[in-house]
């Protein structure tokens, strides 16, 4: 299978050794040349000139590129009807994401998110034990989405809100889980320490209340900058049981009663807290390519994931809560 990955960047590096690994024959292309070759030497890959990428016959594409970039390059893909692996967000914009779904389906072409979360093992298990009923009925879910390191001014220019860029994952693993959409949301926001957040309207810390259509209540915490670590941790309360996801010894947050056992380094950022999802994820969409499997994430799971971090925006913007349907 002769697979495309544009962009030479981190995402870029991270799905071409994870292509190769499972056996894909990579060319890379990158919007420098130098850049594509350094990335395709590095594992043994191919590259070439981005602007002779329709001019090969690829299996599939990967889209690993800036997000201001992926509209462009869709319009120039799509047409092609080979599966493409784009990383999120599709579009910062409904409308955008709406036009792309309806180029796909004119030419029969199919997307998969990166919505890398679903992939991670501990996620996946617990969605399994929510699916088949061993959590019970649902009562409530909390969730942690605590970055390490707060953004650079150049990232936080195009990356959105903290809504677009952070908690869509957030979003997206709800209506996973839980198997239901979600119905109304609540939020607030501060700038308590990292002001580059206040030149673009966002936010270093984030509170989320929502309920899903099925009436699963979910509160969801934020922040740009956690000392400790990289900390994405999930609690389902049910009728039958009660888990968590993401407590393990690199959790990065201090045990006052230390008792817990953690060790000296934690999660230092989301690659390293998701490695293991990226390499599964990537896997999947090989798998998809070779039509072994149906698509794991589907570009209106992205849809609608933006439409709840818009409503969050309009909860910040009213200070009440808003129904998504709205």
């Amino acid at each position: 299978m002769k697979i495309a990955v544009i962009g030479a960047g981190r995402m870029g590096a991270i799905r071409t050794e994870d292509l190769v690994k499972v056996g894909a024959d990579v060319t890379v292309f990158n919007r420098t040349l130098a850049g594509a070759k350094t990335l395709a030497d590095k594992f043994n890959s191919q590259h070439g000139e981005i602007s002779d990428i329709q001019k090969s016959k690829f299996d599939g594409y990967v889209v690993a590129t800036a997000t201001d970039s992926h509209i462009g390059l869709l319009d120039n893909l799509i047409p092609l009807g080979k599966p493409i692996l784009c990383e999120k967000p599709i579009s910062l914009t409904v409308e955008d994401t709406d036009s792309v779904i309806e180029v796909c389906k004119k030419f029969g072409t199919e997307i998969q998110v990166g919505f890398q979360r679903r992939f991670d093992p501990p996620i996946s298990k617990a969605a399994n034990l929510v699916a088949g009923g061993e959590v019970g009925t649902l009562y409530a879910m909390h969730m942690y989405a605590h970055d390490h390191l707060p953004s650079t001014l150049e990232f936080l220019e195009g990356s959105g809100s903290i809504y677009r860029d952070l908690h869509v994952h957030d979003f997206d693993l709800i209506r996973w889980i839980t198997q239901s959409e979600i119905s109304k949301v609540y939020a607030t926001q501060a700038v308590r320490e990292h002001k580059q957040y206040a030149k673009y309207d966002d936010a270093d810390v984030s509170l989320i209340s929502l309920t899903t259509a099925s009436g699963v209540q979910v509160a969801i915490t934020g922040t740009r900058h956690n000392p400790v670590g990289h900390d994405v941790r999930i609690e389902i309360f049910g009728s039958k049981d009660s888990i968590s996801v993401g407590l393990n010894r690199k959790t990065p947050i201090h045990d006052i009663d230390a008792q817990l056992n953690f060790a000296d380094i934690r999660y230092q950022g989301f690659i390293e807290r998701f490695r293991e999802a990226f390499a599964a994820e990537t896997a999947a969409f090989y798998e998809f390519a070779q039509g072994k499997i149906s698509n794991p994430c589907p570009p209106e799971s992205a849809r609608e994931a933006l439409r709840v971090a818009i409503a969050c925006e309009e909860s910040i913007k009213t200070g009440g809560a808003v129904t998504i349907a709205h």
